[in-house]
């Protein structure tokens, strides 16, 4: 299997200011879907499931301080954002995101909050259905944003052939991306890392895996 080596999974977790910052969940993941059908609901659960049991993580009915702690979000256009009620409130700078994500003219977009430590503590992705992502196949989809998901991966970091393979059975995760989240969830990881050290130590597992 051709995984990820030390320099691209260094690039994965390094933004573009030079910063690296890998993280995973610690808290149990729990996860509400707003905007879809029920069908596409169920894809996206079962993508959410498959993610995380492919990382060795877990997941909850609820979280205890917050009732949620990952948003999807299903739309047809930003403004569409600024609608939805105490929203404002639950994502701080909800407005200049929906400016700059309708002046760019924007399909999808990941904000993340961390605890102190730096491990994840809440997440919410924005996905504008419109243009090329509405033909999108929805266990695809799901699947691809579920593991982004998992993860703070650098914008544009990840192609859509690193995350997903979709054959004739449906949407599967691609070997090397599932051997990544289990290799960054090991319990003898950190939740956490700033040092690119960390990416050399994760290189390492998926040479013993």
């Amino acid at each position: 299997m051709q995984g990820f080596d030390a320099s691209r999974i260094a690039a994965l977790f390094t933004d573009h200011g030079g910063t690296y910052h890998a993280a995973r969940w610690r808290r149990p993941i729990a996860p509400v879907v707003f905007g879809v059908d029920d069908a596409t609901l169920a894809a996206v659960k079962d993508a959410i499931e498959a993610a995380v049991a492919t990382a060795g993580h877990f997941m909850a009915e609820t979280d205890p301080e917050m009732g949620a702690n990952l948003w999807f979000f299903f739309f047809a256009e930003w403004a569409d954002l600024l609608a939805v009620p105490d929203l404002e409130g639950l994502v701080a700078g909800l407005g200049p995101l929906v400016a700059r994500a309708s002046a760019a003219d924007a399909q999808q977009a990941r904000i993340f909050r961390h605890e102190a430590d730096g491990a994840i503590r809440a997440a919410f992705v924005f996905l504008r259905m419109s243009g090329a992502l509405a033909d999108v196949p929805a266990d695809v989809l799901a699947l691809d944003q579920a593991l982004r998901l998992l993860a703070p991966f650098a914008e544009g970091g990840l192609s859509a052939g690193d995350t997903v393979v979709d054959g004739p059975g449906g949407a599967t995760i691609a070997p090397r991306m599932a051997a990544l989240l289990r290799a960054l969830y090991d319990p003898m990881m950190p939740d956490a890392a700033t040092e690119a050290s960390h990416a050399l130590r994760l290189a390492a597992r998926l040479t013993r895996a």
